[in-house]
């Protein structure tokens, strides 16, 4: 089915036209029809990146009344990039259609002006939970009007907290109106917000749920936790035109990691929570530019991203929620393209390898890190390529080639070709001369899993290790560690085990019993001024949190 056959207004038709879209993707081709000829709820299911904005907002678009200025049409999405990008689009759907006004409410920017734009008349709005529910509270927004009301990515706005913000929303917008969920998976809670707030909706699914894209690859290396960084980096060097998204669990890891990347010689920024908006879109503009080849990112803050071209998604950590790889590995492989989303674990996360597998209903692929040698052979025959590739500008090149051919005459092209490479390639060739091999052993995994179920307290209880983001430079003590861990429900009368204190963080052994309760606990402190992250983890060192080497200093990686 083409776009001219499903029925869509002239003015629409011109938008498509002018985007150059040919052929819906699945979800549009299932989505729009039913949102054109009937008149019922729409959960719909499919993943990022597979075109949903489009299967909603053609036929939303089309149905507002131009002629009344008020809100018709509210799209909730859990992040303000997101909520950027979703208006981006529609006004480049919309931009035929007459008087079509569309206004974004988000945090991180001026709420006066915001309510200012709403005050003016607008047809559709687009917004995050937070901030719209504050316009609300303000009583600055009347919602009696909405027609077609979509929730975008609605898992990812459970997963945040917005359920409170969502019913008190919800609860101001008409009985009678189209509601449309739209989401990647579909946990129990989502089903829950369908069953209180949707009337027999038709769910509609873009390939099984939860599945991945068949487009991404899936791999996986298996380290010791000690050598995660230093294996990020042999990805990167091994796959010389890489642009991708680098995954971490922390803000404090993304700063870490970005960090020493840059250091290294890559071109590489992080983007976490912590940065003003500002700073924010610059780092996304230079991201997007392609100046940028490598964004190290939290989950929270790459929601949003919507750049079609990414080769790669790295998973420095697994996340936490099986249901976030979803969002992760969606990344990349999209507008037709392939994409790899390459996953760094250690000894004790293969397990967590097979519930994903089971999760997206496909298979990982173990692979060996690269070592020296074929990292090299990549980047040599990389580079070759480019330069049969590269286009001469013969204006600019000849004045000068009588004297370079005059210069180079008494020597064999053999000899030339190998002063180039040397010349190019030396200070890499040194840095991998005598890489080590940095693969864990697989049968490790055995003897280090007994050897951690076996850890018992001196009361006989399993312990677990907890990693805490401050350390030494925060001058915490052991005690200082005690009164954070004793804060959780649970935790006053159970044993503490080891505390060893880093430079920038901390681990500390409790009770496995009660190791959630203390991690949710840690992750809502504030302590001297830092919102703490906490983790488990098994296998941390010091040495994780230092510059102990340093990359093949000062090759230029870009993106075409």
């Amino acid at each position: 089915m083409l776009f001219t056959e499903m029925g869509l207004s002239p003015a629409i038709l011109r938008g498509i036209e002018a985007l150059k879209f040919e052929e819906p993707t699945p979800i549009q081709e299932k989505v729009i029809p039913v949102l054109k000829h009937k008149s019922c709820d729409i959960i719909g299911v499919a993943q990022t990146g597979t075109g949903k904005t489009a299967a909603f907002g053609l036929p939303a678009i089309e149905a507002i009344n131009t002629g009344v200025l008020h809100p018709q049409l509210l799209i909730l999405s859990p992040t303000r990039e997101l909520c950027m990008q979703i208006a981006a689009d529609l006004e480049k759907y919309g931009r035929y259609v007459s008087g079509l006004k569309i206004a974004t409410v988000y945090g991180g920017a001026s709420i006066e002006n915001q309510i200012k734009l709403l005050k003016q008349g607008v047809h559709v709005v687009v917004a995050t939970p937070g901030r719209i529910h504050d316009v609300i509270r303000r009583g600055r927004i009347n919602l009696s009007g909405i027609t077609t009301l979509v929730l975008d990515e609605a898992d990812e706005m459970l997963k945040m907290g917005f359920r409170e913000d969502l019913d008190a929303i919800l609860s101001r917008t008409p009985e009678k109106k189209k509601t449309m969920l739209f989401s990647a998976t579909m946990p129990p809670s989502v089903a829950a917000i369908a069953g209180s707030y949707m009337r027999d909706p038709v769910e509609i699914t873009a390939g099984k749920k939860n599945e991945s894209t068949q487009n991404v690859s899936h791999v996986y290396h298996m380290v010791h936790a000690r050598d995660r960084y230093n294996t990020l980096k042999r990805v990167a060097d091994y796959y010389p035109e890489i642009y991708g998204i680098v995954f971490c669990r922390t803000r404090q890891e993304t700063k870490d990691v970005a960090a020493r990347l840059m250091h290294d010689g890559y071109n590489a920024e992080a983007l976490h929570g912590d940065l003003s908006q500002s700073q924010r879109d610059h780092v996304m503009e230079k991201f997007r530019s392609g100046n940028i080849s490598l964004l190290v990112a939290t989950d929270v803050a790459a929601r949003g991203i919507d750049v079609n071209s990414l080769t790669h998604v790295i998973n420095y950590n697994l996340p936490d929620d099986i249901e976030a790889y979803t969002h992760r590995s969606g990344r990349t492989g999209r507008a037709g393209k392939k994409g790899i989303s390459v996953s760094i674990i250690n000894l004790k996360e293969q397990g967590k390898i097979a519930q994903i597998e089971k999760f997206i209903r496909k298979k990982f692929e173990y692979r060996r890190v690269p070592g020296g040698s074929d990292i090299c052979e990549r980047q040599f025959f990389s580079m070759l390529e480019r330069m049969r590739n590269s286009d001469v500008d013969n204006k600019q090149i000849n004045p000068y080639m009588d004297k370079v051919c005059s210069m180079l005459e008494d020597m064999p092209k053999e000899e030339i070709v190998k002063r180039f490479v040397s010349l190019e390639f030396n200070r890499f060739l040194e840095y991998y001369k005598e890489a080590p091999d940095l693969n864990a052993d697989r049968k490790e995994r055995r003897k280090s899993t007994s050897s951690s179920q076996a850890q018992k307290s001196k009361n006989g209880s399993e312990m677990a290790r907890v990693l805490l983001n401050v350390g030494k430079g925060k001058k915490v003590t052991n005690r200082d560690v005690i009164d954070l861990i004793v804060r959780a429900p649970g935790a006053r009368n159970a044993e503490i085990g080891k505390i060893e204190i880093y430079r920038r963080a901390s681990s500390v052994e409790v009770e496995a019993r009660i190791v959630k309760n203390v991690i949710r606990e840690l992750n809502r402190t504030i302590y001297k001024g830092i919102r703490i992250e906490a983790e488990e983890n098994y296998e941390f060192s010091g040495n994780d949190y230092r510059d102990r080497h340093k990359g093949p200093r000062g090759i230029k990686r870009k993106v075409s």
